[in-house]
């Protein structure tokens, strides 16, 4: 794996970033626009997805940015529960469903492998050097 300098180089943070810019996206009209409880708590779930791998590598200590993967991670599946909501109240489309769960899924199985390596590696963040 090549080393990474920046967050923003980070795979799950690009895609978390692009969730969140799609849920956006999708919340800003309609229904959805219209319910600010599910809208508000959908974004702060994906806005917690990046922040939260953002912080945890800012942190500069494997152990705390594994904990850190670890609680976007439950963000990931806050946000998918939340889609099934929105399914069901027909804000949005099965295939809008579809898309949106799968990137979710997938940002989560992003960060399960980041976190499975930094529990593997000998490599130490910059904080214990």
């Amino acid at each position: 794996m090549a080393r990474i300098t920046k967050f923003e180089d980070i795979e799950s943070w690009k895609r978390a970033r692009s969730l969140a810019n799609e849920i956006y996206r999708i919340t800003g009209s309609g229904k959805f626009a219209r319910d600010f409880c599910l809208r508000d708590q959908i974004r702060r779930a994906v806005i917690s997805i990046l922040s939260n791998i953002a912080e945890g590598f800012e942190r500069g200590g494997d152990n705390e940015f594994a904990q850190f993967l670890s609680i976007a991670k439950g963000s990931c599946g806050e946000a998918r529960a939340q889609l099934y909501v929105a399914l069901d109240q027909t804000y949005i489309t099965p295939s809008q469903f579809e898309i949106l769960s799968a990137s979710a899924n997938e940002v989560s199985q992003l960060i399960s492998g980041l976190i499975k390596y930094l529990r593997q590696s000998t490599l130490r963040g910059s904080k214990y050097r």
